[in-house]
């Protein structure tokens, strides 16, 4: 029995032998057991790395949540850019003019004639060409004027005070918090009307403005879509429809939903083509009365002309004005136009203040219209 005891003995030692080598053998293979180490408490820990990290996992999430429609980021300021730099085009159409009459003795048939076609080319207008070089005749005729130079000093004289007087400020009437002024912008599809408007309304947000927009274009593909994404960019609120719905009544809702919210600005688009059998003019005139039946107030109508269209625009103007009430116009791609004279026919014949002109494509390339640095832009050479 003792021998029994003694074997059993054996083959427990052994056993155990083997274990502890096997389990020598695991260890040097996996390497040694991981050490706990203590977090510091988090208020002894340096802020950098946190931020860093939180910036970066912050930079992720945009980048995954990035609209479909991509808009290339705006600086928080910007320079404003001076006539002069970008009114190449219009500048080309009078220069040259100019330089040849300078370029003569004295004040000639063909000084009138090079004047009248530069003006009418620029799409002055018949009517302004002909009141400003009439006036000019007179005096060169009582010897008041008597050299080249003169004459264009006078005639660059004329034509900012012809534009000097109209009050060019747009308008954001203070009063209830429940009552947002409401901005109404019209045209024709293709001039830059839903452009203008993303850009007004980051122009008015970094003034520290709280701003709806209203998508009221129901009728054209994407207009709504394109709205978004500037009130998305600018920080705006946004209220929209159903497309082919009526535009009154998104425009209505946006109103009453800024009145609700206390927002002070309410900028709404309209149709510029119909995709019904319903009259362009008759839709805009109910949209103007809806407009003006809820709670906001409609301080500005502004019409939102391509400066390339020329006399074109003014026709567009007539028609507008009429059903609108318009009481400025805003004067798009002027950068890219030789027909800048366009401003004399809108505001001598139609009595409109041009408030805003585009000199570019960015936001701070939309901006409040200067008489003065408008035309000493097209006489500089």
């Amino acid at each position: 029995m003792p021998s029994i005891f003694l074997v059993l003995i054996a083959v427990v030692v052994i056993f155990g032998v083997a274990a502890v080598v096997v389990g020598r053998q695991r260890a040097k293979a996996v390497g040694p057991a991981p050490v706990a180490t203590p977090i510091a408490p988090t208020a002894a820990r340096s802020p950098e790395p946190i931020a860093a990290a939180a910036a970066e996992a912050e930079a992720d999430v945009e980048a995954e949540a990035e609209p479909a429609v991509e808009v290339e980021a705006e600086p928080e300021s910007f320079e404003r850019p001076r006539f002069r730099d970008r009114m190449a085009k219009s500048r080309a159409a009078l220069v040259g003019v100019f330089s040849g009459v300078r370029g003569r003795a004295g004040i000639t048939n063909e000084t009138w004639d090079d004047l009248e076609e530069a003006l009418l080319r620029a799409d002055v207008g018949v009517r302004v060409t002909d009141e400003l070089l009439n006036g000019l005749r007179a005096r060169v005729k009582a010897k008041e004027l008597t050299d080249p130079d003169a004459l264009l000093n006078a005639l660059q004289a004329d034509m900012i005070g012809r534009l000097s007087a109209s009050d060019r400020a747009l308008r954001l009437e203070p009063g209830d918090a429940d009552s947002p002024n409401v901005w109404l912008f019209v045209g024709v599809n293709g001039v830059g009307k839903t452009t203008t408007i993303g850009k007004v309304g980051a122009q008015q947000r970094q003034l520290g403005r709280t701003v709806l927009m209203a998508a009221g274009d129901t009728f054209r593909a994407a207009a709504a879509e394109q709205l978004a994404t500037w009130a998305q960019r600018s920080g705006s609120e946004l209220v929209r429809g159903n497309e082919g719905s009526d535009p009154s009544a998104v425009i209505f809702d946006g109103i009453e939903s800024a009145s609700a919210r206390k927002i002070e600005l309410v900028l709404a688009d309209t149709a510029g083509r119909l995709h019904n059998k319903t009259n362009l003019m008759e839709e805009l005139r109910k949209v103007r009365r809806v407009a003006g039946k809820g709670r906001g107030r409609v301080t500005e109508v502004l019409l939102v002309i391509d400066a390339a269209t020329g006399q074109n625009g003014l026709a567009q103007a007539r028609q507008f004005a009429e059903a609108t009430e318009v009481t400025g116009v805003v004067l798009t791609k002027l950068d890219g136009s030789a027909k800048g004279g366009i401003v004399f026919a809108i505001e001598t014949e139609l009595g409109l203040p041009v408030k805003l002109v585009g000199l570019g494509e960015t936001i701070g390339d939309l901006v409040e219209f200067d008489p003065t640095e408008f035309i000493e832009a097209l006489f500089s050479e």
